[in-house]
């Protein structure tokens, strides 16, 4: 009985291991699993055909390319992108996650690749209405965000005197504000001139004097000191090359 519950605890931590998500797991499978919202352009969107697109989509497969293997696209969502990191749904998250104290407890991240921070967007006639915090976060401002995330978090603490809505369709968020029905989303500086740019003379970044925080992207990683390491080693490659500049550019001018 004793060996039978000594073979069982055995097989159970080789089993734990396995699924560390660990570079070596992944070399041993030659697949590494990649979670993303794919909700969030131009990083990375899903698309009809459960594919993806976007410069962190890009980016991920030379990733792959460089350590030889093949990628598993796991769907995930910024309300769960946490509790899948802490479950090892996946090795690696991609698609605009903001590097953050509470993420680093339970991850590791990459070599930050955007420096950014948070502003308003809103309709072009109203850019120089919303201008401040404090114009924003009255109870006749019709605020949206997407649920999870930093920008859920900086509504709750920031704006919570607004006319607060939670919209979980982050890819159809913009036309809420485009319809009248909202006034105003704060997300995201890179977000907020990609969506300007699809919208010309409809939607328009607020003239703020600076943004409201300041933050950097990376690519959220299990914590294995080899992983990161190694996929550290591409970015910083393509960064110094001008090859992710190049590669984002071209994401932000596509729908």
């Amino acid at each position: 009985m004793r060996l039978f519950t000594l073979t069982i605890a055995l097989s159970l931590a080789v089993a734990s291991v396995a699924a560390a998500g660990t570079l070596a797991d992944a070399k041993k499978a030659g697949v590494i699993r990649i979670g993303t919202p794919g909700d969030y352009a131009p990083f990375s969107v899903r698309q009809p055909d459960g594919s993806y697109r976007g410069a962190d989509v890009t980016e991920a497969e030379r990733i792959a390319k460089a350590l030889g293997l093949k990628i598993d696209w796991v769907k995930t969502s910024w309300k769960d992108l946490a509790t899948d990191a802490k479950a090892n749904k996946f090795d690696m998250a991609v698609g605009g996650i903001t590097i953050t104290d509470a993420r680093k407890k339970f991850a590791d991240f990459t070599v930050p690749l955007v420096t950014d921070g948070k502003r308003p967007i809103v309709r072009c006639a109203d850019k120089n209405k919303y201008t401040t915090l404090a114009s924003i976060d009255k109870p006749s401002v019709k605020v949206v965000v997407n649920v999870g995330g930093t920008n859920d978090a900086f509504a709750k603490a920031h704006l919570a005197q607004s006319d607060l809505t939670h919209f979980d369709d982050n890819t159809k968020i913009f036309d809420q504000i485009i319809s009248g029905k909202e006034d105003v989303m704060v997300t995201d500086g890179v977000e907020v001139d990609h969506q300007s740019l699809l919208h010309p003379g409809v939607l328009c970044p607020a003239a703020v004097k600076e943004p409201f925080t300041h933050s950097q992207k990376g690519y959220l990683l299990q914590k294995d000191p080899e992983l990161k390491a190694a996929v550290d080693k591409v970015l910083q490659a393509d960064i110094s090359s001008g090859a992710w500049e190049k590669t984002l550019t071209e994401a932000e001018k596509q729908p």
